[in-house]
């Protein structure tokens, strides 16, 4: 039982049922297998963003450019299929853009060796300006409607064919980051870069690939955020990348990198999607979202600082033992 409290992905998976319970007994509307089912159908975006922004965590380092990231490729890719471009042709473009925008965030970090919060903040800035400029301040409209239709189509009961696909890719990338030697990198990177270049592990590299795959999952999420919606505003995605962030969190990923996975991402990415729905079936205003996403992450990320310093206070105090007792034993 210690060593199941112990996995992160566990806890996170118990927090959500406490809190679907709770919410349950206040308001029994909510244990409705269609409300819970649309819990997870609803946190389909922010899975996407919370798996591709788990690579980067992963590796110790953060971007908080990924809701830019969403808007622009949802602007790129929304806008080729309302001039008559086929989906073949809208998310190739979304996700080059993804791809090419995680690319500059991966040389700026792991080339250029710039604070990863301080350069994604500023390329946040740029992506916002180049949404402005390219959908020229206006909202680009009139999608396809089977584009648009295709958001609600089920796969299986009430679950819908973009949550299937999120589950799929996110079971690949847990399979990839647990069982393949190359996924295993970004762990040893996030643990201790410096020891994984001294075995061999391109730490610049992998850092690199963690930032295009991020850059790559958010354009997904924009494709996604754009079938879903129907529209596109300058502004969509902004402040999604606390979401995400919380989310990871949430989903028993360390911020100092090296500890999660993306499974619990996506745990996390369910409990985040679902606040606004708990507030309505608990009578509260949906205006109270943002405040509890940072309530949570300031909570969890302080829990988190506080045991990781436990932990490293008392392996400090058994090593000190163990040299005191060593010297203890030779003069005796």
């Amino acid at each position: 039982m210690r060593e199941i409290l112990k996995n992160r992905e566990i806890n996170s998976f118990m927090f959500l049922a406490v809190l679907i319970f709770l919410v349950g007994l206040i308001n029994r509307s909510f244990w409705k297998p269609e409300t819970i089912i649309n819990c997870f159908n609803d946190s389909v975006v922010f899975t996407f963003l919370s798996a591709g922004i788990a690579f980067v965590i992963l590796t110790g380092e953060i971007d908080v450019s990924i809701g830019a990231v969403l808007g622009l490729s949802s602007a790129v890719g929304a806008t080729l299929m309302r001039d008559g471009y086929g989906i073949g042709a809208a998310l190739p473009a979304a996700i080059l853009v993804g791809a090419l925008v995680g690319m500059v965030n991966g040389i700026g970090v792991a080339v250029l060796n710039i604070p990863s919060l301080i350069f994604t903040l500023g390329v946040n800035g740029v992506v916002r300006g180049i949404i402005y400029v390219y959908t020229k301040g206006a909202w680009v409209e009139n999608l396809p409607a089977d584009f648009t239709i295709f958001s609600n189509r089920y796969l299986a009961g009430n679950v819908t064919y973009f949550y299937g696909a999120a589950l799929v890719i996110v079971v690949i990338g847990h399979l990839i980051l647990t069982k393949t030697r190359k996924g295993k990198y970004f762990v040893a990177v996030g643990d201790n870069a410096a020891g994984a270049t001294l075995v061999g592990i391109p730490a610049d590299k992998t850092k690199i690939t963690a930032y295009v795959l991020c850059g790559v999952f958010a354009s997904m999420a924009g494709m996604i955020y754009a079938s879903r919606i129907g529209f596109i505003t300058p502004t969509a995605g902004n402040g999604y990348e606390m979401k995400a962030i919380a989310a990871c969190v949430l989903g028993g990923l360390s911020l100092s990198g090296g500890i999660g996975s993306l499974s619990g991402a996506a745990i996390g990415a369910v409990i985040m999607s679902s606040i606004s729905r708990i507030l309505v079936f608990l009578g509260f205003s949906s205006d109270y979202d943002n405040t509890i996403t940072g309530f949570l992450l300031l909570t969890i990320v302080v829990i988190n600082t506080a045991v990781q310093n436990r932990a490293a206070l008392k392996n400090r105090h058994e090593i000190l033992f163990a040299r005191t007792a060593k010297k203890g034993g030779q003069k005796a």
